[in-house]
């Protein structure tokens, strides 16, 4: 990166645009705007920003509020912190704070808004080197009180200063951040993240750092690298158990079940496919793919490590660090049927599996396309091996053909219909409606009409 490139001309035309507008503003009044932190790095890494981080220096809340308030609308997200949104747009307006510790999580802090607090000073409450980093759209300035520029050429995570530790959420931040931009940690940066204590954080804010991690990492092993290296495993006891954890090495050849599922991340996420929703909950699988095998393995007679039934084993712990991570209900729900079942690919192909067979497979884990997903990237997590996978396109045509590759088989003999033939809802609605879906699994009817035949029929038998 050439600094003296001008940063300005790697902005998006309506990003430059409005960041000019604003800066224009501010500065009519003695006041000046810089882009700072995210916004400033993804421009050095030649990353389009998604939005604009900007601090406004040498005026009052009040004052820039008034200043821009004929072109722009805003409200204020966090009063006592001085963040302003601007309505409508990707942009977020901070002002120069101070921060002292006060007490535990990451909401014990005292702020002191300051408007006039020198750049070096203001940043120094930062994290990492690579977001201590300021942009003057007018001129062009970069403004690198901490190096961050050279810790981004040479590939390095560096915290800034010993604010860092007061705030837990950073170690997370971290494993995330080399994830994303294959970075190697300082020594420093990590000899003092395992000084840190995880002390009392929200679930949802700790969901916010794995789901980048899953959704965003380039390399997903190196931040769960670091998280070992941090010891920080050991807030994820679901993970640690997989360290030192034996498999059998013809299988697997690269290691213990951590080295695998680092291995499996890796291959997760060279194969993304964009949708945020569908990655996270696919990748989230991979990483809980074996938390059953730490609790199920054990070595046979024959010198041979065995994990027997570690797919269903895996469903607890996958719950327990989830439950760590997430109240989404519905999130967990379709991880979980992805752990228990992936290694049916496998299983079913070689067994040439019946058209029922891979509706029920569909029926379990509501969707097979994410279920090939999983079990490719266990496949390939096993270097130096390098399998085959011929059961991932067999499994998705066969799916495809009986239009349940992305949902479940959903049943068509409903409650109505028992209704409609005059039964009185209850508990015998139950056995009733499995038995038309079974049958509907099997292939006996694939419409409606045929469907209500078929539960006539059922309904003479039992009569």
């Amino acid at each position: 990166m050439d600094p003296s490139k001008d940063l300005r001309g790697k902005l998006p035309e309506n990003f430059a645009s409005l960041a000019h507008e604003l800066a224009t503003l501010i500065s009519s009044k003695g006041g000046r705007l810089l882009l700072v932190g995210g916004s400033v790095r993804d421009l050095l890494l030649e990353e389009v920003p998604h939005e604009l981080d900007v601090e406004a220096r040498g005026l009052e809340t009040d004052q820039i509020t008034s200043l821009i308030a004929p072109k722009f609308r805003t409200e204020e997200v966090g009063k006592s912190f001085g963040v302003l949104k601007v309505k409508g747009l990707p942009i977020e307006i901070s002002l120069p704070r101070t921060e002292r510790k006060t007490g535990t999580g990451h909401k014990g802090f005292s702020v002191e808004i300051d408007p006039h607090l020198p750049f070096e000073e203001a940043s120094a409450r930062r994290d990492f080197t690579i977001n201590a980093l300021g942009l003057d759209p007018l001129s062009g300035e970069l403004l690198d009180p901490y190096n961050g520029q050279k810790d981004l050429d040479e590939g390095i995570l560096r915290h800034v200063g010993p604010a860092f530790s007061e705030d837990p959420l950073r170690v997370l931040r971290g494993m995330q951040f080399i994830a994303r931009f294959n970075l190697q940690p300082a020594e420093e940066t990590v000899q003092l993240c395992r000084n840190i204590p995880i002390e009392h954080l929200p679930p949802e804010r700790l969901f916010e750092e794995w789901k980048k991690l899953i959704v965003k990492g380039k390399t997903p092993s190196l931040g769960l690298h670091f998280l070992k290296d941090v010891n920080w495993l050991r807030h994820f006891p679901e993970l640690e158990s997989l360290v030192d954890c034996e498999q059998d090495p013809e299988w697997h050849p690269e290691g213990d079940v951590w080295v695998h599922t680092l291995h499996c991340m890796d291959a997760f996420a060279r194969e993304r496919i964009g949708d945020e929703w569908e990655d996270l909950v696919v990748g989230l699988a991979v990483l809980c793919h074996d938390l059953g095998k730490p609790l199920t393995s054990y070595k046979s007679e024959d010198g041979r490590i065995r994990s027997p039934k570690h797919e269903p084993k895996g469903e607890d712990p996958t719950r327990s660090f989830l439950g760590r991570l997430t109240n989404q209900v519905d999130l967990t729900e379709q991880v979980v049927p992805l752990v228990r079942r992936h290694l049916a690919p496998r299983v079913l192909y070689k067994d040439k599996a019946s058209d029922g067979a891979i509706r029920r497979l569909a029926r379990q884990v509501k969707r097979i396309d994410r279920l090939v997903r999983v079990a490719k990237a266990d496949l390939e997590g096993r270097p130096p091996r390098q399998d085959e996978f011929p059961e991932g396109p067999w499994l998705l045509e066969r799916a495809e053909e009986l239009k349940v590759k992305d949902s479940e088989p959903k049943p068509i003999v409903q409650g109505r219909h028992l209704v409609d033939r005059g039964l009185e809802p209850g508990p015998s609605f139950g056995p009733i409606l499995e038995d038309c879906f079974e049958a509907q699994l099997d292939g006996e009817f694939d419409d409606e009409t045929n469907g209500l035949s078929y539960l006539d029929s059922l309904l003479e038998q039992k009569n």
